[in-house]
């Protein structure tokens, strides 16, 4: 299992790079940055791969309405490029307060426009020229919606690697079969080790059961809040908040798959409770009506000794890198925990 860490959407991004740089001298394994209505992930990452030297880059995630399916495919080359063929471009389909509010676009199949992304991109990384013909993307563009000048192009310049580790988020059962179909790497939100068979099992099975040989076994990447040590207890409240944020706020009702995800994991009531209460306002009332269940085994908060046995539990679990989230807050107390993350791990 390698150890990796989600970088902070806030604070002076060049601080948090020097601290991956110090990070990495540990143990660490993979920095992966966000992008959702922030600064852009690709400037990030970018800054990341002159700065460090080992450590393994991802997007986590990009949205995949908001660049073209080309600009996707050339901006991961450029990404691997840099980095000496260190990142893995991680997608995902956001969600429609983001892609409609943010960027101004309609949230529409999501599910074909992954796939399809998917294909133009890695037909682009093979240097072949671009025609692709699908339900939701037409390259080159027909006469009859443009000028008709458009022509099959491949890409200039020849990538590092011809085939770029692609990572997808994804939670929904149709959404995880497609990954487990197409993607080196699967990243859901939220993992329970001991209910994520019983709630992605089939899907991943049926994925993997269209899965091209080639791709490699699939890899796992669950993010985790993390913090070590005899009097971190108080800290599973203040994770909770996080969790109220997303099964509370993350869409309305009826439309917020981590609200979904909380049900299918047998907590429909308190997924309930917990949205009605954060749509209210009332968000501290939310937080305190999350389960401590849910917190405590999608967490990594406790002795050494209990983050050991649940480090255990991811791996038994098929969870490959385990993206922490140190609740530590100095850069020597998260030094200290990815330190003993990753010798725990290994």
């Amino acid at each position: 299992m390698r150890i990796g860490i989600q970088t902070s959407y806030s604070g002076d991004f060049r601080q948090t790079a020097q601290e991956i740089v110090d990070l990495e001298q540990v143990g660490l394994d993979v920095a992966m940055v966000a992008e959702v209505y922030t600064f852009d992930a690709v400037s990030q990452l970018g800054y990341l791969a002159a700065v460090t030297d080992r450590v393994e880059l991802m997007s986590g995630i990009l949205p995949i309405y908001s660049r073209t399916p080309a600009l996707t495919a050339m901006t991961a080359a450029g990404l691997d490029l840099v980095s000496d063929g260190r990142f893995t471009l991680g997608l995902g389909a956001s969600g429609p307060q983001v892609v409609e509010g943010w960027h101004g676009v309609p949230y529409d199949a999501p599910l074909a426009r992954t796939r399809e992304v998917v294909e133009i991109c890695r037909s682009v990384w093979r240097r072949e020229r671009l025609e692709h013909a699908g339900p939701k993307y037409t390259i080159p563009l027909p006469a009859d919606q443009g000028t008709g000048l458009g022509k099959p192009l491949k890409l200039i310049n020849t990538p590092v690697r011809e085939r770029i580790p692609v990572l997808l988020a994804a939670i929904g059962p149709k959404n995880v079969q497609l990954a487990a179909e197409v993607a080196e790497y699967w990243e859901p939100i939220f993992f329970h080790p001991e209910k994520a068979h019983d709630v992605w099992g089939a899907s991943l099975d049926a994925g993997r059961a269209q899965r091209d040989p080639a791709l490699g076994e699939l890899g796992v990447v669950a993010g985790v809040p993390v913090a070590i040590g005899d009097d971190v207890e108080g800290l599973l409240e203040f994770v909770k908040h996080g969790v109220a944020l997303y099964v509370g706020g993350m869409g309305a009702k009826g439309k917020n798959f981590y609200n979904d995800l909380a049900v299918r994991y047998g907590f429909a009531e308190e997924a309930a409770t917990i949205q009605d209460l954060y749509l209210a306002g009332r968000k501290e009332e939310a937080a305190a009506a999350v389960p401590d269940e849910l917190v405590r085994q999608t967490s990594l908060i406790g002795p050494e000794s209990w983050v050991a046995e649940r480090v255990a539990a991811f791996a038994e679990a098929g969870v490959t890198v385990l993206t922490a989230q140190p609740l530590d807050d100095t850069p020597a107390g998260r030094r200290r925990t990815i330190e003993t993350l990753a010798r725990i791990a290994r």
